[in-house]
């Protein structure tokens, strides 16, 4: 062993000068117990599987909605704009029609009492939106 060499199993700073091994934040002794690392891969994939999972339906929700709104928003622009003469009651049902010239018209005469081309039913709720029945 060369001159001021410590043995391997001390522990012995060179730069300080000092024996350190009281204050490592690993072990340094023979008898210490063994550190290893926990392996998180499996953890990480479960945890990534799920938040993809979670992420997938939350955009299948969103996407149903936005499709369900888009379908109101287009029902609602088509009775706007559809002729009437009547102010149409918060709570009653329409019906909704289209002339042989592609104009569109709403009306209280049902479809079964009538022969007109019917394009649906639709309810006035609360909101002054028109719900498809």
């Amino acid at each position: 062993m060369g001159e001021g060499k410590k043995p391997d199993n001390v522990v012995f700073n060179t730069e300080t000068q000092q024996y350190d091994a009281a204050i490592k934040p690993y072990a340094t002794s023979v008898g210490a117990p063994v550190i290893t690392t926990t392996d998180t891969v499996a953890w990480k994939n479960r945890s990534i599987r799920k938040v993809n999972q979670k992420v997938q339906t939350k955009y299948l929700e969103l996407k149903a909605e936005y499709e369900r709104m888009m379908e109101e928003f287009e029902y609602n622009n088509l009775i706007f704009n559809a002729k009437f003469t009547f102010e149409p009651i918060i709570g009653d049902v329409y019906h909704l029609y289209k002339r042989e010239n592609g104009e569109t018209f709403l009306s209280i005469i049902a479809p079964n009492e009538c022969n007109f081309n019917a394009m649906g039913s639709f309810y006035l709720n609360a909101d002054q939106i028109w719900e498809k029945v």
